[in-house]
């Protein structure tokens, strides 16, 4: 049986800079501060770097992200929100 991180009093580690720079690469000062702002864990950057690489394996099609991870996407994407076709 799996515990979850308050169960065992241990939180998952928070990325940092260097951990988001590494997972999503260079962006501008504001959209990295924005991003560590949401206080996301590594696992968190990771999830949303896999969905920007188009990696539908692991997630399956039309699958939506959510928490921090569809936040992250979020805020290095807006202009595809802003450009997408709206449904009629």
């Amino acid at each position: 049986m799996t515990q979850n991180p308050t169960e065992t009093g241990k939180l998952p580690a928070l990325a940092t800079y260097a951990d988001v720079k590494g997972a999503l690469g260079d962006m501008d000062d504001a959209t990295m501060t924005a991003i560590l702002a949401l206080r996301p864990a590594i696992a968190d950057i990771e999830e949303a770097s896999m969905w920007l690489s188009g990696d539908m394996d692991v997630f399956g099609p039309g699958r939506p992200l959510k928490d921090v991870p569809g936040q992250i996407v979020a805020l290095l994407t807006p202009d595809e929100e802003e450009n997408a076709p709206r449904a009629r």
